[in-house]
């Protein structure tokens, strides 16, 4: 009963949090403002948007690439096509329902690959390990151009950047925990257990046997320098935006990464954390909402269209599967 009640409040909490920032927006800005926003939205180039959507495109393909360079060390060697297209497929089911995706990978990488679910699922793991640690990055970055700012914005977008530590901590220390009594324990359950982490813990640490290191290293650079320059590009659809330099680009593209864990895909989130950070340097609260609405349409409609498109197409090139 415990866990059904959990599971329902994980999928219900973003969807009511979508529902109070719809509210929200839709207080904080007059008729004529949500006018001139839609009016932004629907003027905004065409051009600009089609290259923020090649540069995802890339940076999808490039994640497959990576994957393909965890898996090798295992003993695996994936069509790069079936990877990019279960990478697109997954992106899809998370606007959906949050962290799907992430099994659905490591279950159609199983059936089409023939990969065990726990070693793909430990790759993965390593994967959302090496972007979390990239955002930290990317955080401390943007610190370094606005410290008093970007920590205000943190502090008010929810648990904030301490909190966030402290919950990481008390995981660890809890997960640490769960190992240690694992081991201990005699029981057909637990030594079923022990085997899977055991398999997981081989994919978390595949990275560390893999024979392109340095390609590793420079396609998770070439993924993140990608996911800020899609949002660059956009810049240029809102004239208020179009002369913004990095340093308040990166401390929008923060506010817009801590969104996409808040709701489905950062659905209303997104807009509202882009244009509240945006409005930190000055950005008028139409143009801001605008930037974040354009960024997060395009980039939604990309995972949609080639999501569906990798659907379709997977098991076809996997007839025999």
């Amino acid at each position: 009963m415990g866990k059904t009640v959990k599971k329902i409040v994980k999928l219900i909490l973003p969807i009511a949090l979508g529902v109070f920032l719809v509210w929200y927006l839709y207080n904080s800005t007059t008729p004529e403002q949500r006018q001139e926003i839609w009016g932004h939205i629907k003027n905004a180039d065409p051009l600009w948007i089609g290259i923020s959507i090649c540069i995802g495109v890339l940076s999808h393909i490039s994640r497959a690439i990576r994957w393909n360079y965890l898996l090798e060390p295992l003993g695996y060697k994936p069509k790069l096509s079936n990877s990019i297209f279960i990478i697109l497929t997954s992106y899809l089911a998370n606007l959906g329902i949050p962290r799907s995706g992430e099994f659905l990978r490591a279950t159609e990488l199983a059936t089409y690959e023939n990969v065990p679910f726990e070693k793909g699922f430990g790759t993965i793991v390593t994967e959302r390990i090496i972007d979390v640690i990239m955002l930290l990055l990317i955080i401390i970055t943007a610190l370094l151009y606005q410290t008093e700012l970007v920590l205000g914005f943190v502090a008010e977008s929810g648990v904030g950047l301490y909190g966030g530590l402290i919950a990481l901590i008390v995981g660890v220390l809890g997960l640490f925990i769960v190992v240690r009594l694992i081991k201990k324990s005699t029981s057909g359950f637990a030594l079923k257990l022990k085997d899977f982490l055991t398999s997981l813990l081989e994919g978390v640490l595949s990275i560390f046997k893999m024979k392109h290191k340095w390609a590793f290293i420079f396609h998770t650079l070439f993924i993140w320098a990608a996911y800020f320059a899609m949002f660059w590009v956009v810049k240029f659809t809102v004239f208020e935006t179009a002369d913004l330099s990095i340093g308040p680009l990166l401390v929008a593209f923060v506010g817009g990464a801590i969104a996409m864990t808040t709701t489905n895909g950062g659905f209303i989130a997104y807009p509202a954390f882009v244009s509240k950070s945006l409005e930190i340097f000055g950005v008028g609260i139409v143009s801001g909402n605008a930037f974040g609405w354009i960024m997060w349409i395009s980039q939604t409609l990309m995972v949609i269209v080639f999501g569906a498109i990798s659907f379709l197409v997977l098991p076809l090139l996997n007839r025999n599967q």
